[in-house]
């Protein structure tokens, strides 16, 4: 497992799919919609999906002597690290945000969702749904990705459609707070959203397991 994910991060991956990571410091431009950052981090995902496909790796790393099931494990493994970079660079945003610059004008009069915790909790549910919809998909044929990342990038869009809606109904509107005993509630959302992203993880990766372990390559 440990050469495998090796071979991930070292051949497999593009490069761009690391340049997209950086795509978490959006959250620091005032007056956009910033969730839109998870989609890009994930299509920087499915460039190196689009690379692998097109250098035969699924079919050469079947060729090696491990468990088909790896090769899904450690495909899934690579695309959380890269989520993860991602999240902690967001995070880092977030934070930032929420203390310095939390009172400056043009992030205070912002009417667009805010770099807070809620917007970390949205970040984790886009790429679960990545994981579920685009990873889960490609391994039914490991080798077709188009659709399934079109299904997907509607759900994103919608999910941040979505966001950006709640917090301007009345009685929601801690969901777009950045003090005060909201980011308390706020924080059970995102470790709701946390548990969502592991446990959709998990089954998203057991399922494509038996799925790719029929598919005669």
């Amino acid at each position: 497992m440990k050469e495998l994910l090796k071979k991930e991060f070292t051949l497999t991956a593009g490069a761009v799919t690391y340049l997209f990571t950086a795509f978490a410091l959006m959250a620091f431009i005032p007056g956009y919609p910033i969730l839109v950052s998870a989609f890009f981090v994930c299509l920087g995902i499915q460039i190196t999906f689009q690379f692998a496909r097109e250098y035969n790796d699924v079919l050469y790393t079947v060729l090696l002597p491990i468990n088909k099931k790896d090769i899904v494990k450690v495909r899934y493994l690579f695309c959380v690290c890269i989520q993860m970079i991602s999240f902690l660079i967001g995070t880092a945003v977030v934070i930032i945000r929420m203390t310095l610059l939390s009172d400056v004008k043009v992030y205070a009069e912002n009417v667009l969702l805010s770099a807070n915790l809620t917007y970390l909790a949205f970040v984790l549910i886009i790429f679960m749904l990545f994981n579920i919809i685009f990873i889960g998909g490609f391994f039914k044929t490991a080798y077709y990705y188009g659709k399934v990342f079109v299904i997907f990038a509607i759900a994103a869009m919608l999910t941040v459609c979505v966001a950006e809606t709640l917090h301007h109904i009345p009685g929601l509107e801690f969901l777009n707070a950045v003090r005060g005993d909201a980011v308390f509630i706020q924080a059970g959302i995102l470790g709701a959203a946390a548990a969502l992203y592991v446990i959709g993880t998990i089954i998203s990766m057991n399922s494509s397991i038996k799925k790719f372990e029929k598919i005669d390559l």
